[in-house]
């Protein structure tokens, strides 16, 4: 069967707008590094300017409403330029984009005016403000606080392992404002500014590089209307976030670098005077690698359809979450056996296949498997809405379920 989508002629001429319009605007030495996470600051300056200008061509968030910042496009126009994106290496927005789900769902007219609009024109950059030391995978176990104070908030807690490139404008994410209620129903949804007094980010140097922080938050004073949703309602907002996040939208265009170079290694890597695919045994490897990729691909496009045709999910953005971690992982350990120890040869070395692409996956694979869900999470939410479970449960609402206008 061929899965290959043929393109209209229309769609092929804003393919080539896009594609003209990056070969003028975007540099050599500005295309995203091998290692995406080390991005210098020159990276950071010229991508902050450029990502508006793409944003005001309505490209960076294409199917969002125009209304807000986005393009108001379809999915075929958003799927062509993740396509020309990857293609020229572009550097993507860095803000985290769970953000726009949620407060189209959630956020009243005046706060979508002036808080969403400006981050989905890339005006303003906002980070993903969930985990803490003592609650990760349990969000319901969170500890940091918020006391009303008048009409304002006043926050103090920890998160940490919070990613993002450069400094944010603003945190988003839940936080306690009722001690002596139940779990579940004892939380708000706050987009805190940043920075504000009381509120200091500390960079982690960490495996995957040193794009996470540990935010402390002492009596940090957050404006009332900063609050999305209602003050106990939290834990439904924080629903919609991660619905996204664990795979509730699919992904129009996945992309899998690591297993394009690992099948171009195995037909041009000469080893005892042949190809290395020639050997039956790796043959098989970068096989079972090109399968495993290909499932994933159609898991996140399914998702991506259904989510653009407002079809309501169960366990699909669970699913595809738990293959598409699991599979790198496994195809971290094909590419090991296949590419040998070169496999972990960093960007810095010469020898390294690939210019170090390859051990970078190795670290992602590894690291992937926790945000956003660790593996038994996801098995936990199907399990639920497959009805399995002592409990059951339903997806949270997104802007496909919910009626709202733009995807």
């Amino acid at each position: 069967m061929d899965f290959k989508y043929q393109y209209t002629q229309e769609q092929e001429d804003f393919r080539e707008e896009v594609r003209s319009w990056l070969e003028e605007n975007v540099p050599v030495a500005m295309k995203a590094p091998v290692d995406r996470l080390d991005l210098t600051e020159e990276h950071h300056r010229f991508w902050r300017e450029t990502h508006q200008k793409i944003a005001e061509k309505g490209w960076l968030y294409p199917t969002y409403p125009k209304e807000y910042g986005g393009g108001g496009l379809s999915g075929e126009h958003e799927t062509i330029i993740q396509e020309e994106f990857e293609r020229f290496r572009v550097v993507p927005d860095f803000t985290n984009r769970y953000i726009f789900p949620t407060m189209l769902v959630w956020a009243t007219e005046e706060q979508k005016q002036k808080y969403l609009a400006p981050i989905l024109k890339a005006e303003k950059v906002a980070f993903q403000n969930f985990t803490e030391p003592n609650a990760g995978s349990d969000l319901a176990s969170l500890q940091s606080r918020a006391v009303r104070d008048g009409d304002d908030w006043i926050i103090s807690g920890q998160k940490t392992f919070i990613s993002g490139h450069g400094d944010p404008d603003y945190l988003f994410g839940p936080i306690v404002t009722d001690t002596d209620a139940p779990r579940h129903r004892n939380l708000g949804y706050f987009l805190i500014p940043c920075p504000s007094p009381g509120l200091e980010l500390t960079r982690l140097n960490l495996l995957t590089g040193h794009d996470q922080s540990f935010i402390f938050m002492d009596n940090v004073r957050v404006p009332g209307d900063c609050l999305i949703g209602g003050e106990l309602e939290g834990w439904q907002v924080t629903q919609t976030t991660l619905e996204i996040e664990h795979g509730g939208r699919g992904i129009a265009l996945p992309i899998d670098e690591a297993l394009e170079n690992l099948l171009k290694y195995t037909k041009e890597i000469q080893r005892n005077g042949e190809p290395v695919g020639n050997d039956p045994v790796l043959q098989q490897l970068a096989a079972d690698a090109y399968i495993d990729s290909r499932i994933n691909t159609l898991f996140a496009q399914r998702n991506y359809w259904m989510y653009q045709a407002r079809q309501e999910m169960t366990y699909h953005g669970s699913q595809s979450d738990l293959f598409r971690k699991t599979f790198r992982i496994r195809n971290a350990d094909r590419t090991r056996d296949i590419m040998n120890m070169y496999s972990l040869l960093g960007v810095g070395d010469p020898r390294a296949p690939f210019g170090g692409q390859p051990e970078v996956y190795q670290r992602s694979s590894l690291t992937g498997a926790h945000p956003g869900g660790t593996l038994e999470v996801q098995k936990l939410i199907i399990s639920r809405r497959l009805g399995i479970s002592r409990t059951r449960e339903r997806a949270a609402a997104t802007p496909s379920t919910s009626g709202v206008q733009g995807v």
